[in-house]
């Protein structure tokens, strides 16, 4: 199996453990990854950024980053058409359960890249 092969199965993984925390939380869970549509580029996205920045803050900026490049922008309540998103706060202003969704990402990937023999793509840096 090739590195972009091996990143789709990533995330996959990543995408339904996120799903099932949703659903676990009591959330409207996100569609399943066949019905996700545009979810999958962005959930590929998230593993690569991830494989690099193995952080939770880090994702949530870069997810956070990526929501305001597409317009969207802080709003209490969760609205596409408004473009808002109550997660769209640093990091450390999320509320716990959020915090983990981003934990969760960066397990996910961590452990299925493990498997999988998918390493990060940066260079290491030399002294």
């Amino acid at each position: 199996m090739d590195r972009t092969a091996k990143l789709v199965v990533i995330a996959r993984g990543v995408h339904e453990a996120i799903r099932a925390y949703q659903e676990a939380l009591g959330e409207e869970p996100t569609p399943p990854w066949a019905e996700s549509g545009w979810m999958q580029d962005s959930t590929r996205d998230a593993v690569e950024f991830a494989l690099d920045n193995p952080t939770p803050g880090a994702q949530h900026e870069a997810w956070a980053s990526a929501k305001h490049r597409a317009g969207w922008w802080y709003g209490p309540e969760k609205d596409a058409n408004r473009k808002t998103h109550p997660s769209l706060v640093p990091f450390d202003q999320l509320a716990e359960a959020e915090q983990r969704k981003d934990a969760i990402v960066i397990a996910v990937v961590q452990g299925l890249a493990s498997v999988l023999g998918v390493t990060s793509t940066k260079r290491p840096t030399t002294t």
